[in-house]
């Protein structure tokens, strides 16, 4: 079993990332929907490729397949918080047990090709949702339930890193 993730990832926000490379000083928030957009193809391309499949080679970290469910989960879980921080002030969000999920919902169980196909959905729904942000909205908040604040752009480039990293993540498993 992996051992939870216990990380506080929201320093990406304020520098670059060293395991992927993603720089939150390099992004722009409206050209957020169209990377999230170029990173569900390249899943789509890996799952075509046949490199997104089930088996841990490292017991201690997720297979291909499960990060991508992961990714699929954490877009719908970040455009829910989004449409929260929209409608509501300053909401709490939801907590989200993201390993208690990739356990309970079998991750390394599921069909890439469906799973790829869902990303995809969840991904332009999150990209659209971005997208059609007036500029004024980009400043609203919302917090975690351990109190870590986001604006509508921080969670935006913080959905960008999540996607990007877990994509460097399966590219980097030893085949």
């Amino acid at each position: 079993m992996i051992d939870p993730e216990t990380k506080d990832w929201t320093w990406v926000l304020d520098r670059p990332c060293a395991d992927c490379g993603f720089d939150p000083g390099a992004q722009s928030v409206a050209a957020v929907p169209d990377l999230l957009r170029q990173n569900a193809m390249a899943w789509d391309e890996l799952v075509s490729e046949g490199v997104v499949r089930s088996g841990r080679s490292d017991p201690l970290r997720w297979s291909s397949l499960e990060y991508l469910c992961h990714v699929r989960d954490a877009f719908g879980h970040l455009d829910r918080r989004l449409a929260l921080m929209v409608s509501e002030e300053d909401p709490e969000f939801p907590y989200w047990d993201q390993d208690t999920c990739a356990v309970e919902n079998r991750y390394d169980d599921q069909e890439p090709g469906t799973v790829v196909a869902q990303l995809s959905v969840a991904a332009e729904a999150l990209a659209s949702r971005i997208g059609d942000l007036p500029e004024s909205a980009l400043t609203r908040t919302g917090r975690r339930d351990d109190g870590a604040p986001f604006t509508v752009a921080s969670i935006s480039l913080y959905a960008l890193h999540e996607a990007d990293h877990h994509l460097a993540d399966v590219t980097q498993l030893p085949a």
